[in-house]
């Protein structure tokens, strides 16, 4: 299985501190955040990522190279400006091919063991979704007690930024054109073709400079 790290955004929840750093790089216990994400997929065998860059992208860019050193070999699909998570992901296709990939937002943490993560089969997209943060108290999705999700049962999880997706989910989207994800999921989970699996390990929405001091100090044990 492939891998796409969504690394594209402006990071403007995160200024000052992205204004002269692209928000993958900013430093999390001693390494780059999107470091952290390459490390645990390695160690899960997830060897082929692609990663998707526009806003300081040269940054990202020099700094990873071609991820030898990680033990990963990346591939980066570029965005003039930035597609928003669906338009770029149907930007990345061309990278990904057509068998199932998992989907990291570059702006979260999570312990969850990749391996885990089941196949689609039939399925459009399976969700890794969490207990609902402080900050997003309503949550987004339910999960049923047959591990389907589900959009109008109580109660709800969060969507972690963590997924499996089939390519088709967003191959009808017109290229280089920016769409957003959640209309697509929320289209899959009413056709009844995604699962979902509920994290309760650690994990944290890194979007706020306030959320990676709490996170580096966890990550260092302080």
């Amino acid at each position: 299985m492939k891998a796409m790290i969504l690394a594209a955004g402006l990071g403007t929840r995160m200024r000052p501190l992205t204004d002269h750093c692209p928000k993958p790089l900013l430093p999390v216990a001693g390494k780059p955040l999107i470091v952290h994400h390459l490390e645990r997929l390695a160690a899960a065998g997830i060897t082929d990522i692609v990663i998707n860059v526009s806003y300081r992208a040269e940054q990202i860019v020099e700094a990873l190279g071609d991820g030898q050193r990680f033990g990963v070999s990346l591939a980066f699909s570029h965005e003039t400006t930035p597609l928003e998570t669906a338009g770029g992901i149907r930007h990345a296709l061309p990278l990904l091919g057509n068998a199932p990939f998992l989907l990291i937002n570059g702006d979260v943490w999570c312990d969850i063991a990749l391996t885990t993560l089941p196949g689609l089969g039939d399925d459009l997209a399976h969700l890794v979704l969490v207990d609902n943060p402080d900050h997003h108290a309503e949550g987004d999705f339910a999960l049923d007690d047959a591990g389907r999700v589900q959009l109008d049962i109580a109660p709800r999880l969060t969507y972690s930024g963590m997924a499996v997706l089939a390519p088709t989910l967003v191959a009808g989207l017109p290229d280089d054109t920016p769409a957003k994800l959640a209309p697509l999921l929320r289209e899959a989970i009413t056709a009844g073709r995604t699962g979902g699996t509920h994290h309760r390990g650690g994990w944290m929405d890194v979007g706020t400079p306030e959320r990676l001091a709490t996170l580096d100090a966890q990550l260092r044990g302080i």
